[in-house]
């Protein structure tokens, strides 16, 4: 399904490999100019910080940057995570992710969840008139209301195994179509993906899924590769509906604190037209 060390299907996450993966990926995508580093005479044959100087910039060995790059390393510190975090300016989710890869954040969840605690998918119902659905790290749909059934797509009539908002987004006929700016759409889903499969490295649901995409999207597996990390709660999605034309809605993404493994996500329209039309398209 994919070459070199980014993973298989039937394994999970190989945490050494991704770290040294993701530290050249970033170290590559930095702009010494950025950083106010010297001009060295030495002309650079690759883009990107050198690994010296990420060694200097986190006050570790050079040797110890090489052999981390290299999936030769030992599993570095919380300490030594936070140091290279810094150097390579990572964003806040994307310092999680080098985290989870060094296995250095704290669990926050027993179990990853699969099924719908009953008092939330009553929450999710409660919710109408307002579109909800109830999901997991791996964007498992477990509950919906109905007006995110006449929003979205009839999550009943599929089969539990396609209940996956990523796979509906990138396989689905008619979802494909669904979204006007489709690629922000896949590239954050796919962004999100990457963090949960750090974050749970024994998930073999999700490896299995990432698998299917990759192998049968090619637009996933060149977005997988660009190992971008993103967690986006909030936003907009502008809907190209068959029945009620374009909708441009707001979303929110709510975490229960007593089920963190389960995201809570609530549309609400943007404007009084596409509120307009959401409510006839409900009624």
């Amino acid at each position: 399904m994919t070459t070199g060390t980014d993973m298989t299907t039937t394994h999970a996450v190989d945490t050494t490999q991704e770290l040294a993966a993701f530290l050249r990926a970033r170290r590559e995508r930095l702009d010494p100019h950025d950083l106010g580093l010297p001009v060295r005479r030495r002309p650079r044959r690759t883009p990107g910080l050198r690994r010296e100087e990420v060694a200097e910039l986190a006050g570790v060995s050079v040797d110890y940057v090489v052999r981390l790059e290299q999936g030769r390393g030992t599993r570095p510190s919380a300490d030594v995570v936070e140091a290279l975090a810094r150097a390579l300016r990572l964003a806040p989710a994307e310092r999680a992710y080098l985290f989870d890869l060094a296995r250095r954040r704290p669990d926050t969840a027993d179990e990853p969840a699969t099924g719908a605690a009953p008092l939330l998918a009553g929450l999710v119902a409660d919710l109408s008139p307002l579109p909800a659905m109830l999901m997991n790290h791996r964007y498992d749909v477990l509950a919906w209301n109905r007006e995110a059934t006449r929003l979205l797509i009839d999550f009943a009539a599929l089969p539990p195994a396609r209940r996956n908002a990523m796979w509906l987004c990138l396989m689905h006929p008619v979802l494909r179509e669904l979204y006007v700016d489709r690629d922000r759409v896949v590239r954050e889903g796919v962004a999100h993906l990457r963090a949960a499969w750090a974050a749970h490295p024994e998930d073999r649901a999700l490896t299995a899924l990432i698998a299917e995409l990759h192998a049968g999207e090619p637009e996933f597996a060149r977005l997988w590769a660009e190992r971008d990390i993103g967690i986006h709660g909030r936003g907009h999605k502008v809907l190209r509906h068959p029945e009620a034309g374009t909708l441009t809605m707001h979303f929110e993404v709510l975490v229960p604190l007593q089920d963190p493994s389960r995201r809570l996500l609530v549309f609400r329209a943007a404007d009084e037209e596409s509120r307009t039309a959401l409510d006839d398209l409900c009624a």
